[in-house]
């Protein structure tokens, strides 16, 4: 027997293999080797830019703040939480309560909510689940060009239009049905807190609409077809699928509404009366902070007048933030369980 020798691989079959591992390993001592690359000028500048433009709105922010708490410090030291308590608003024995426009100002956006929701809720579902295509596009062009036309055209057409309407038909009409009700009876002068929140819920509708159509729109076509496949009708499938689909998104576009109707100004002001006063009946005059600082700021005499109603911008900027908080913790709540069932 001879003596085993081991076997050796043909000529150039070691130096193929090695040649085969060498970019590998090239690409591992390059891959544990630490990069010193560069950074991009292009992002920093980027990154700088961005930063810069969210600090300067901040800053506005800030700065509006900052501007009507100085230019209000007197009245605030003067009249102290009485303020926002009291009613009485008398520039010439120098007594001023912003309670009254605080009143008019949340009454009246509540009441153009309660009639801008239906019908803006109403003319989405119709748009996005029921108008032909023919519709579609002319009827959407008409609701977005309504929030194009000018506060002051709107009070405009209420003076010429919906103030005799109210003083002749509508108003009769409603104290004939619910006069037996505080809010439906007093005196009907044609202005006051129901025609002001009526042109408010006009000038809100297009902005409830737009949103609103949108998230109709982007509910999943596979869960209308579910529903119509079980049986569902037309009106059954958008209970069950497309509203409770887009309720988060309803939610803030009646939000955004009503945060419009807190700030508006001219409209209002041309049509509810102003009169510093608290009233249960919707016909009476009344007023709103927008309303009482655009119709006296340029006709305050003396300083602490000017600043009463610096301080009214205060208390309407507040009122403001705190709606849009409520407004974003609502939906927060209402979108979490809808959020946590998905897994």
């Amino acid at each position: 027997m001879g003596s085993a020798h081991p076997i050796e691989p043909p000529i150039g079959t070691k130096m193929e293999s090695q040649s085969l591992d060498a970019p590998w390993m090239a690409t591992v001592t390059n891959a544990r080797r630490p990069t010193s690359r560069r950074p991009n000028m292009g992002d920093r500048i980027f990154r700088v830019l961005t930063t810069g433009l969210a600090l300067t709105l901040l800053a506005v922010v800030g700065s509006v703040v900052a501007v009507l708490c100085y230019e209000s410090a007197d009245a605030i030291r003067t009249f102290g939480s009485a303020f926002v308590t009291t009613s009485k608003w008398d520039p010439v024995a120098r007594e001023f309560g912003a309670l009254p426009f605080i009143y008019g100002t949340l009454v009246s956006s509540l009441l153009a909510l309660a009639q801008a929701v239906p019908l803006s809720i109403g003319t989405a579902l119709f748009l996005s689940e029921l108008a032909p295509s023919w519709v579609r596009a002319p009827v959407s062009f008409l609701v977005e060009l309504l929030a194009t036309i000018p506060s002051v055209v709107y009070g405009l057409w209420g003076i010429f239009v919906l103030v005799p309407w109210m003083r002749s038909y509508i108003g009769p009409a409603l104290q004939g049905t619910l006069g037996f009700l505080p809010p439906f009876a007093g005196t009907n002068y044609g202005v006051g807190m129901l025609t002001a929140s009526m042109i408010l819920a006009i000038m809100i509708v297009p902005y409830i609409t737009s949103v609103a159509h949108e998230v109709f729109q982007a509910v999943p076509s596979a869960q209308r077809e579910a529903a119509l496949a079980l049986g569902a009708t037309r009106w059954e499938m958008i209970r069950l699928a497309v509203l409770p689909y887009g309720r988060t998104g309803v939610i803030g576009a009646i939000m955004l509404g009503l945060g419009r109707a807190i700030g508006e100004t001219m409209a209002v002001t041309m049509v509810i009366g102003n009169r510093a006063d608290m009233s249960l009946s919707l016909f009476a005059p009344a007023s709103t902070m927008a309303s009482i600082i655009a119709n006296e700021f340029t006709e305050a005499t003396y300083d602490l007048y000017v600043q009463a109603l610096v301080e009214i911008g205060l208390v309407l900027l507040i009122v403001t933030v705190v709606v849009n908080v409520l407004a974003r913790l609502l939906v927060w709540r209402i979108a979490a369980p809808a959020a946590g069932g998905v897994r």
